[in-house]
This record gives C-alpha cells, structure tokens and sequence, in this order.
C-alpha cells in the first residue's frame, strides 16, 4: 500500500482510528470524530447571511475519557504530510477545549505536545502508532495537572448527563461546568458564571446540579427565577431528566383553580396545565420529599415576612441554590432575592447573568466575587454560535433637533404645555405625539414588508401606555394583515393578561402569531425568541444592564427557521451603547468598600407610583403580579431636573397639578431626520463609516494598486474564491450594491453589474459596467482575436452560451463544474462530448477556452 496515494481520511480510517482504538479508547463514548469545537461566524450581506467557513473550528478526533470530560485533541493530515504537520492546529483546538494534550499523525507515528509536562518532562514527543497513551494515562495526568483534591476529583470525575442526543456540550459550556464545580467543591459557596444571553446558561446550570447530585456533593438544590415563563420552560425542557425528583414551589392562590394540594407542581401537573392553560396554585404547606425545586422569588416571598414559601423550609435544609438572571436583585441588599440568600446563608449560590450588575451602590461581583468563567456575545458571534446583528438608525427630527411649543399653546386635554424644548428624553415620558407614532410604526412596517412580514418583531416602548398606543398604529398601519389575523400585532406587558398568554406563542418558532410583539419591560430579558429578527427600539435606555438584555432577545439562532441574524431598528440611538467600553467586555467591580466594611450599600429607594411601578427597569420590586414585571408602568413627568416627576409628580415638578403627559395627537408633524445603516465588519465591529470608504479600505490593505488588484483578478482561477476572500476581509458586496441602488435609484442596473465592477466603482473610480455590456465586448473580442475560428461549430455554440448566460446570472454560474448539465448546454450533447469539441484530453481544451473567456469579459476598458 502506498500510503502517499491516500486521503487524509484514508489515514485516519487505517491508521490512526485503529492505533487509538488499540490504545483503549472506546469508539463509543470517548472517540468523537469530525468534532465541531465552533461552527465559524454568520456573515450578514444584505439581508443573506452564511457562514464564514474558514472561521469553523472542527477537530479530527475530541477524546473524552468519559462523556462530556475531554482530555485530548488528534488532528490528522494525509501521508504527503510530514507527521508533525498538524500539531500548531490541534494546539490551537486544545487551548480551546482547555485540555494540555494535543497530538498530530500523518499515519507515521504521532507528535505529542503535553502542555502539563507530566508525561515525560518533554513537551513535544515523537510516539509511534504503537505508542498512544491509554485513557487512564491522560486521565491521571490530567488530575494532576488541574491540582484536584479529592473532592474535586470525585465530582468532575462524575459524567455529565448524556440524554438521547450524545451531544457534547459546547466547549465554552464545558469551561462554565467545570470551572463552577472545581470552585465549589475546592469550598467557594459564592459562585458567579457571566455567559451571554443565547449561549446556554440553563443548559450549563443543569448539568452542574446534575453532576452535584449524582456526586453526592449536594443533595438538595433551589432554582430561583423571577418569571413564571422561565421556570416553566426550565421544567419542561432543560431540566426534565430530573423528572420525578423536580417540583415547583407554588404558594396558595384564592380565587384560582388549584390543580395539586401540596405546594409544589411536578412536570407532569404543568405540562398538563400548559396545555389546558391553567394556572397552578399550591396547598398552605410545601411538599418537602424532592430533590429539586425550581421558584419564581416573587412567589416564595410575601408581603409579611410570616407568609413566606421558603421560611418553610429550615435554613440548612438546601445546600445549593442558582439564581438565574442574578443581576436583577442578589446584588441589592434591600431586594427580595437577598431575603432568600440571606435565609439560606449557609448554602453554595451560583449566581448566573449576561450582565452581571456593577455600579457604586450594587455589585453582584461583591456579592458572588469575580465570574470563575465568562462568555461574552461578542466571543459567541465570533463562534457563530450567536446570530450577528446589522443597525438600522432612524433619528426623527422632534428628537433630534427638539421641539418648542408655541407661546400659550395647550395639548389636546386644554392643558398649557410648559414653555421649554422637548427632546429625545422626553417623548412618551413627558410628550406624546401622536403623530410621532405613525412615523414609527410605518418604518417598521415599510422594513418589514421590504424582508419578511412574517418576521417576529419585539417593539420596545416607554411605558405600558406608549405600548398601547404603538399596538394600536402598528395595526392600522398593517390593516391588510389585521383584517384576518387579529393577533399578528399583540400588546404583551405586564398588566395586559391577553398579551401575555400569547407570549408562549410569540417565542414558538412554530407559531404564525403574535408577529409584532409590543411591550415595554416584560420581554426585555429571559424570553426565549429563537426566531426573532427584528428588534425595535423606542424606549430610552441609559443601563447597560438593560441594554445588553434587549439586544440578547435577537442573539438566539435558529438556522432550521430561518435565523441567522437580526436587526435592531433603532429611533433612540440606543445603540450608541455599542460603542460603550462595557457592552462587552470583562466586568469589572467597581464597588469600593472602606476599612472592615463589607456590606453593599443599599440603592436609592425606588420611586414607585401607585401599585409599586419602579422607574428603573432593571430592579423590579416583588409581589406585584404573578410575574414581577411592575417595571413595565414607568412613572413619567415632565421637570428637566426631575424628568420622571419623582420628586413633585407632575410636568413642573412643583405638586403634581399639571399633567403628567402632555398628549397631542396630530397637531405637531414628526419626520425622519436622517437614517444609516450599520454593519459588523469581520472583526465583529460596527462599521460607522460610509459602506464606500469602508471598503476603499479594506482592498487597499488587500492590493496596493489598481494593478495589483487586476492582477489578482485576472489570475484567479475562480473568481467566487477571490470574492469570498474579499468577504471574510469585510468587504460586503450584496451590501454595497444595495446601497449604490439606493443612492443611484436604478435597481435593475446594478443587479446586473459584475461584483468586479461594483468594486472597481467604489474603490478606483472607475465607470460601472453592466454584465450585458461586457458580454457584448466579450463576444466581439474573441471574434477579433479569431479564438471562435478556430474551433467547431459545437464548441462555438457552447462559447455564445456560456457569454450568455455570464450576462443572465454572472461568472460564477459558469464558474461551476456543473454549468454544462443544464439547460441550453445539456440539449446540445453530454458533458463529455461538449468538452471534447474543444479538442484535447479530457478537459483540458474547455478549461483553455474558459480561461481565454474570462479574458475577454475582463478585458481593460482601453481594448
């Protein structure tokens, strides 16, 4: 056998496979072929998206000794290969996967990189395919390199949970498992995980209480969440293998229909209730024989301290709890989920956020200390395991450039509005234009009916009765729709009880509607809306907490939908946050206590209004409402210094007689100011910079001259190579022709330029030439240089239609191998015999003309 004649498959199937298999490496649960560590990011052109192949990470082989435990990377090449040619990639993938041991074979032997230096003192080692170490030998050796007690050992020695799909977790997912436990069972009761919104942290906290109980190191377990959605979908999806030892804390309820008496809700209760759509109450004492509970805060804390759920249990009686969506309340000294922590002081609590909050009066770093592991969104767009997104920004001139009233003008309620200049700041909260409201909601219906209406869109507004007002012209403005489909645009808050029960439908990528989901905070964080594309803003957002959980409403892919990216259409330059040195990067603790003080100051008081409404989005005070979400009623007013009229309650600021809005409905036009669209470029940045220059740039880091980027084009054997090349650099050509369309008003031109004309436009100045136009010059240059003279009639037929159909859909159709199998060619003779009217072996001949006709197509402006 001569090995240099095989593939690399070849190699791995005769060689390699069988040497670690004959190591003691069972193909079954510790061999995993073709492992995809990251799947490469989505590029977005226009509104396509693929993935950017050459950004994918896959392994050969990911050996695991046990499911979900990996210990070493195998990266195979073929025999023209020397043995150690793959060692840089699989340390490159190691790292990744945060094990010591990488190997590299080209069927040979193997080249062995152990980064612990535990195997022999060496870190590079040439073995032969007899040689490869057991998994008891990189199993104990990996031990020592972690440093393991003993109880670390017994419980990251524990599998994960494998279920039906054998699905290893995500390689990040493993760090956040790994790095919880070795933390909690080196003794650390205050654990912090940092992982962006879409990336799994259900899913992780999971199999961390999974291994815990299995392990024996916890017993019982407490899962706080703070919206009824988030722990019925924890129950029923991620957490379901606990079935039968899982219940739901579900205090007493009068008034509603009780389906169990004891407290508590088991899977099969609230699957049947989901599905009757009844609500759940429990009896006055808990049931106390299970392992794991799951509670909303709201529901296990009451008004009176006597009344609460979890004072049933005794303070000792659970030894782990994990707070999801921590930033909302463990950071706050005052908040309900401290009352809970504090209770159960004694207890290991994994906190676990996208945002973790830091500011001088809370900290969740002070609290749980510093993320034992974090992954931001940008680490997961980069990955592609998170949808990327594009900005639309829509500035309306009322809020960019202000708006005075008229002296003694009144609003529509006979009231005198106060005399001053109305910003952005103001709309919804201390002004309302009604006719501001249109202009909204029809550049959100123009975007939508210019991709998809189908689209699942989640509108954010002010407050519960700017809501109301965006659901009612939303709907008028898609009448057509409405007419037949009354719930394609829905109000789902926090007080509207219809909405609310169609929110199950709105996240159900199965479900037509709601489309259009109108809301305020209710759907700002923990709402799974896998097939989101649209996310609109007209709400002010000054905390990046909040900002960070909106944006994370779109991150969620769902590719077998559809999904791959998504837009936020932005009216209150929100966005401007992305430029903020904390949208994504490490958080940082910025809480200073002095001397021995090590209490977290407890925040201002919130400002409530009425039934409890806080002003601050991110904080929501407990018990109003089955769901916590007061935040969604927004108290308003109308005082510069005071714009939530906190201090006085009304517009002045001075005793609450004036109005709290004033409301005009059509008396003050509102247009659009100036609108741009905003890209991520290859380096996940925004681009702020005309699309024009941006890619001026881009090629002239690529080619130094118009010379050498002719040059280059002239010499790529495909042209769809050079620009997918050009792509993975940044250059968006979908992009930029839609955008010459616009500026130009001529769509149906420049879908008929040539890409390399498009970028010879933007880049060099040179004139924009249509495809018909350069099939035509190609036609009369091969005719003038007799290259039809010289062949047959077929292959002169096969010529005009490969011409032809260059100008009909561009070079790369007849770039393809397969161009020749279709239609006109097909009807003139088979592959074979059309490559033969070219003369020569094989295809040698048409290869030659093809080459000869792309000169003619590219041929300088000048011939």
């Amino acid at each position: 056998m001569d090995k240099k004649q095989l593939s690399e498959a070849d190699i791995c199937a005769k060689f390699i496979s069988p040497a670690v298999v004959k190591a003691g490496w069972s193909e079954v649960d510790q061999i995993y072929r073709e492992y995809t560590i990251a799947p490469g990011r989505i590029v977005v052109r226009g509104q396509k998206a693929q993935r950017d192949k050459q950004s994918a990470l896959r392994a050969d082989y990911l050996l695991c000794y046990q499911f979900g435990q990996p210990l070493a990377i195998v990266e195979a090449k073929d025999n023209c290969h020397t043995v150690g040619a793959g060692i840089q990639q699989a340390t490159e993938y190691a790292e990744r996967m945060g094990v010591p041991f990488a190997f590299a074979s080209n069927g040979d032997g193997f080249v062995f990189r152990d980064a612990s230096l535990l195997f022999n003192g060496q870190l590079l080692t040439n073995l032969t395919m007899d040689e490869f170490p057991s998994p008891a030998r990189l199993w104990a050796l990996y031990q020592q390199w972690k440093g393991w007690t003993p109880a670390q050992t017994t419980v990251n020695g524990f599998a994960y949970h494998q279920g039906d799909s054998n699905r290893v977790p995500r390689y990040y997912q493993l760090h956040a498992i790994n790095r919880a436990l070795e933390a909690i069972a080196a003794g650390q009761n205050r654990v912090l995980l940092v992982m962006a919104t879409g990336t799994g942290k259900t899913y992780t906290a999971f199999q961390i209480i999974w291994r815990l109980l299995k392990s024996g190191a916890k017993k019982r377990i407490l899962f706080l969440a703070d919206r009824n959605i988030l722990v019925d979908q924890t129950m029923v999806g991620d957490f379901k293998p606990f079935k039968g030892a899982m219940a739901k804390l579900s205090p007493h309820a009068k008034g509603i229909e009780r389906v169990e008496a004891d407290g508590t809700t088991t899977v099969e209760e609230l699957e049947l209730a989901l599905t009757k759509g009844k609500k759940l109450t429990g009896g006055k004492q808990v049931n106390k024989s299970y392992e794991v509970y799951l509670g909303l805060y709201q529901a296990v804390t009451g008004r009176k301290g006597a009344d609460d759920v979890f004072r049933q249990f005794s303070p000792d009686f659970f030894d782990l709890i994990i707070i999801d969506e921590c930033h909302r309340g463990s950071a706050n000294e005052d908040s309900a989920w401290r009352d809970i922590l504090d209770y159960f002081g004694s207890a290991t609590q994994v906190g676990l956020t996208a945002t973790p909050k830091e500011t001088e009066d809370a900290s969740n770093i002070h609290y749980f200390g510093e993320p034992v592991y974090t992954y931001t969104l940008k680490q997961g767009i980069e990955d592609g395991f998170l949808a990327p997104y594009k900005v639309v920004r829509v500035d309306l001139d009322r809020d960019t450039f202000g708006w005075r009233p008229p002296k003694g003008m009144l609003d529509d309620e006979g009231n005198l509005i106060e005399d001053r200049i109305y910003t952005a700041a103001d709309m919804n909260r201390n002004l309302v234009l009604g006719l501001r409201d249109r202009v909204v909601a029809d550049k959100i219906t123009q975007y939508l009916k210019g991709t998809d209406r189908n689209a699942k869109t989640i509108v954010f507004c002010e407050d519960v009765d700017h809501a109301q007002r965006m659901t009612a012209v939303l709907a008028e403005a898609n009448k057509d729709i409405c007419a037949t489909r009354h719930k394609y645009v829905m109000q789902i808050t926090g007080d509207n009880e219809v909405g609310k029960r169609e929110l199950d439908n709105f996240i159900d990528p199965d479900s037509d509607d709601p489309v259009i989901a109108v809301t305020s905070k209710l759907m700002s964080t923990g709402v799974d809306a896998q097939t989101c594309k649209l996310v609109v803003l007209d709400q002010n957002i000054k905390s990046m907490t909040l900002f960070k959980q909106i944006i994370g409403r779109g991150t969620r892919l769902n590719e077998e939908h559809g999904k791959q990216f998504f837009t936020i259409l932005d009216f209150k330059r929100a966005t401007e946050l992305f430029a903020d040195k904390d949208f994504d990067g490490e958080p940082v603790q910025i809480y200073k206590p002095t001397g021995d003080d090590d209490v977290v100051p407890p925040e201002p008081t919130d400002p409530v209004q009425g039934d409890g409404a806080v002003l601050d989005g991110d904080n929501m005070l407990p018990g109003f409402g089955d769901e916590g979400n007061a935040g969604d009623q927004t108290p308003t007013g109308g005082n510069t210094k005071d714009p939530a009229g906190v201090y006085g309650g009304g517009a002045g600021g001075a005793g609450g007689d004036k109005p709290r809005k004033y409301e005009i409905a059509n008396r003050v036009t509102v247009s659009i100011a100036r609108e741009r669209v905003q890209y991520l470029d290859a380096n996940g940045k925004l681009v702020t910079e005309s699309l024009r220059d941006f890619t001026r740039i881009n090629l002239a880091k690529q080619y130094e001259s118009l010379d050498a980027f002719l040059q280059a084009w002239g010499s790529a054997a495909r042209k769809e190579v050079l620009v997918q090349e050009l792509q993975h650099h940044g250059v968006l050509l979908d992009v930029l022709t839609e955008e010459l369309a616009q500026e130009k008003g001529d769509g149906t031109a420049l879908a008929d330029a040539d890409p390399f004309d498009v970028l010879l436009h933007v880049a060099y100045d040179q004139p924009l030439l249509t495809r018909s136009e350069r099939a035509k010059r190609a036609k009369k240059k091969l005719a003038d240089d007799g290259v039809y003279a010289k062949y047959g009639d077929t292959a002169r037929k096969v010529l005009e239609a490969l011409i032809d159909k260059y100008a009909d859909e561009g070079i790369f159709a007849i770039e393809n191998s397969d161009i020749l199998k279709v239609q006109p060619f097909n009807q003139m003779g088979s592959t074979v015999e059309l490559m033969k009217s070219f003369g020569g072996k094989g295809p040698q001949g048409y290869q030659t003309a093809l080459t000869q006709l792309a000169q003619a197509i590219y041929q300088p402006p000048a011939a």
